[in-house]
């Protein structure tokens, strides 16, 4: 068997099975430890509500690049090229005039 790596520490139970699922939608195998700890999170500091997921070796650097697409949303706004809009990066869509993002 092979070993299991931590691949990334989400914020929460929510973001980590988020990530959980776009990952085992691409054909990953992840594994979550410290979900159960929400139940005492007026107790906990927030770092010990931090959620870990982890991934065999194996699929480690390929798992990575996923998740570095997932970091890297919502840092770079964009401007629409029809109306001059700017835009958040989530948005695929011009919000003002609706216009596609340019790649």
């Amino acid at each position: 068997m092979s070993a299991l790596m931590r691949l990334y520490q989400a914020a929460n139970a929510l973001e980590a099975n988020l990530l959980k699922g776009m990952l085992q939608a691409e054909g990953f195998d992840i594994q979550l430890r410290g979900e159960n700890l929400a139940g005492a999170a007026g107790e906990l500091p927030l770092s010990v509500q931090q959620v870990d997921l982890f991934i065999v070796e194996k699929d480690y650097q390929d798992a990575l690049r996923l998740l570095s697409r997932y970091e890297g949303n919502g840092k770079t706004e964009w401007f629409c090229h029809q109306c001059g809009e700017k835009n958040g990066s989530n948005f695929e869509l011009c919000w003002q005039c609706g216009q596609p993002k340019s790649e």
